[in-house]
């Protein structure tokens, strides 16, 4: 498969942004270690640098081999010793006890401070807790909690006895929580009364008694008061206050083998039932820990930001485990990040002193269209490093973090990874190295880490070209299989290439081995027999200065296969017309060319996104085929499906059909 870019699009992403002057401003300041060595040990005996990453960590014992490789089941650090709770606190307390850990705010105004030390008695007090109700190595946990100080300290509690989490995001329905807890198992479920959103109560607790109502196995379920809203307790609810108020705040952590289950994580698919995408300990740690160094060049003094909720895998990694793991100090917020005011956000990070900022694209893109004033009009002078996770970068939208958030003197990374890796894959390492940025591409893989860009029968395509990515080598942070489901482990992520991880995306890899991803591989539209990435016709967009975001997909065409159909959301204060419809659609011709012209484009005023800011493109696609959306219930605002579904009535009436 050899489908090179056409000229104007390669002279997008790679020309117009490579120049000197911006790489220059770039990574001249603000940098790392620059230790190369790591880089060049990670290209020879890979095995041998991992344990070399691994030997960081602290082992009660450790391990007799380093992988078992028995494709495609990797197991690593085999016979050793550990625990990741100990890991994330104890190694911490022996130093710094009153370091503070959380630096937590709420979308009210309130606020709480941990430190370490406070952070390991609540966690032994919960472990304490769950042993006393009968929970065991082994046993699954589900916890259903908002963003706040409580939701690390159950994961933890779960990680120091040896007990599997299972975190569902606050903002799913009762049918996913069931789904979930009947697949997991769990026997016990942790959630609150209630979490704030846009001022407003979810009430956790009611969706939870709604969804396992009929789930004799769920033992306790340990309900935390937070928003103080009335509930109804039943025969087997806990208070989480009851529960700790007199028990003991030690609590010795559980020697755990390497291999030994860490967490399950669920994918939502579109249809049928979710993944449960399993994670270790040894290697998994191995891999958090080392990254999270690398990527954030993180110091002692830094105050951390990462916008992901912990319900992702994103929280999982490089809110919970990674920064704790390093003894860092960060913030968590409960709440939406414009919430009471669109400049919410900004007046954290001047308020906290924050250096590290890690966030979405979709994010910045909203804080685009609030224009740069807001961010303009607060002291950003801490932040140091910015960082972007969850999908694709748009160049234009690159430049906006560097140049207003950043002032054109902090470094981006750029972080593509999944539930299932466990860790970033892609990213510049500033703790490591000094390379050139690319807006737009995540640059080249992580130390320890080999990947490439093939067509449809494994080979390894030109330069510039676009094909499927893969990861060529077994990894410390790869998933250990799929809960109690190892055909489909093999099915989903091994069959199409041989000894070949294959996560699902289209991408690109230069002449100078940055890698551009284009989105999912079952995102990208064929139009009159040429493969256009949805993530490439969104850039395009966003690259013109009136609009904020956009999203594209497909419906069937006669002639060409797939017709165009885009939805874009303008600047505030740029007004919808007819001039500028055309205006947009000649500028997809000139950006990609002719063949990626939309053959509608609908002006709307939101997208669809979850509640963690993530575009719900599936929504997209279902409405588009005139199918079943779904599951909405991460659904951020309803009223923008409707004003889709509206779009595509009015598109269906004048096509006659789709």
């Amino acid at each position: 498969m050899k489908d090179s870019l056409p000229t104007p699009f390669e002279r997008t992403f790679f020309l117009t942004y490579t120049q000197p002057t911006v790489l220059d401003s770039v990574y001249t300041i603000g940098l790392g270690n620059n230790d190369l060595k790591t880089r060049s040990d990670s290209n020879g005996n890979r095995v041998k640098f991992w344990e070399a990453q691994a030997a960081k960590l602290y082992w009660f014992e450790k391990w007799h081999t380093a992988l078992d490789w028995n494709p495609p089941f990797a197991r690593w650090f085999v016979g050793g010793k550990t625990n990741a709770s100990y890991n994330a606190l104890d190694v911490t307390v022996q130093k710094t006890p009153n370091k503070k850990a959380i630096i937590w705010e709420g979308e009210d105004g309130k606020k709480r401070e941990l430190t370490y030390q406070e952070l390991l008695s609540e966690v032994s007090k919960l472990a304490n807790a769950l042993k006393s109700l009968g929970v065991q190595k082994g046993d699954r946990v589900t916890v259903y909690l908002p963003m706040i100080p409580e939701l690390i300290v159950a994961l933890l509690a779960c990680a120091r006895i040896g007990v599997i989490h299972t975190v569902i995001f606050s903002g799913f329905s009762a049918k996913s929580i069931k789904d979930r807890v009947e697949d997991s198992k769990s026997k016990i479920i942790i959630t609150s009364d209630g979490g704030l959103r846009r001022g407003n109560i979810i009430k956790l607790k009611d969706v939870v008694d709604e969804a396992i109502q009929d789930l004799d196995f769920v033992e306790n379920v340990i309900v935390l008061e937070h928003t103080k809203n009335p509930i109804t307790l039943t025969k087997r609810d806990k208070k989480w206050h009851e529960l700790v108020g007199t028990i003991s705040s030690s609590c010795d952590a559980e020697i755990l083998d390497s291999t030994h289950p860490l967490y399950i994580l669920y994918t939502s698919g579109t249809t049928g039932k979710p993944k449960g995408v399993l994670h270790g300990t040894g290697g998994y740690l191995t891999h958090v820990y080392s990254t999270f160094q690398w990527i954030f060049d993180i110091k002692d003094s830094d105050v951390y930001f990462c916008t992901a909720d912990i319900g992702w895998v994103t929280g999982h990694s490089y809110v919970v485990y990674g920064p704790l793991m390093h003894g860092a100090t960060q913030i968590m917020y409960e709440g939406a990040l414009d919430f009471p005011t669109p400049g919410r956000i900004w007046e954290m990070i001047s308020r906290y002193k924050v250096t590290i900022l890690y966030t979405t694209p979709t994010a910045l893109r909203m804080f685009m269209k609030f224009g740069d004033d807001l961010p303009n009009s607060n002291d950003l002078s801490s932040l140091r490093l910015l960082g972007t996770v969850g999908e694709p970068i748009n160049p234009q939208v690159w430049k906006w973090y560097f140049g207003i958030i950043g002032k054109g003197r902090c470094p981006i990374v750029d972080t593509w990874w999944q539930t299932e890796t466990g860790g970033a894959l892609i990213s510049p390492v500033p703790g490591l190295e000094t390379i050139p940025l690319k807006p737009g591409s995540a640059t080249r893989p992580v130390p320890g880490v080999s990947l490439s860009v093939v067509d449809e029968h494994g080979k390894q395509v030109e330069p510039d070209s676009k094909g499927y990515l893969v990861v060529t080598n077994p990894w410390p942070g790869m998933l250990l299989t799929l809960w109690g489901d190892d055909e489909k482990y093999k099915t989903v992520y091994w069959s199409k290439y041989k000894n070949m991880y294959y996560p699902g995306d289209y991408a690109i890899q230069d002449k100078d081995g940055y890698i551009w991803m284009l989105g999912r591989a079952d995102d990208v539209l064929k139009v009159a027999g040429h493969r256009l990435g949805t993530a490439e016709l969104e850039s395009a967009f966003v690259s013109n200065k009136a609009v904020a975001e956009a999203a594209v997909c497909g419906i069937p065409h006669d002639v060409k296969g797939e017709a165009i159909i885009s939805f874009v959301v303008l600047k505030d204060g740029v007004i919808p017309t007819s001039q500028l419809k055309e205006e947009l659609v000649n500028h997809i011709k000139k950006t990609i060319g002719p063949i990626a012209a939309p053959d509608q484009l609908h002006f709307v005023k939101k997208l669809p996104k979850t509640r963690s800011g993530k575009i719900m493109r599936r929504l997209l696609k279902a409405m588009a085929k005139n199918e079943q959306i779904g599951d909405i219930s991460t659904l951020e605002d309803e009223a923008s499906v409707n004003e889709i579904k509206t779009a595509f009535a009015e598109l269906k009436q004048s096509l006659g059909k789709f």
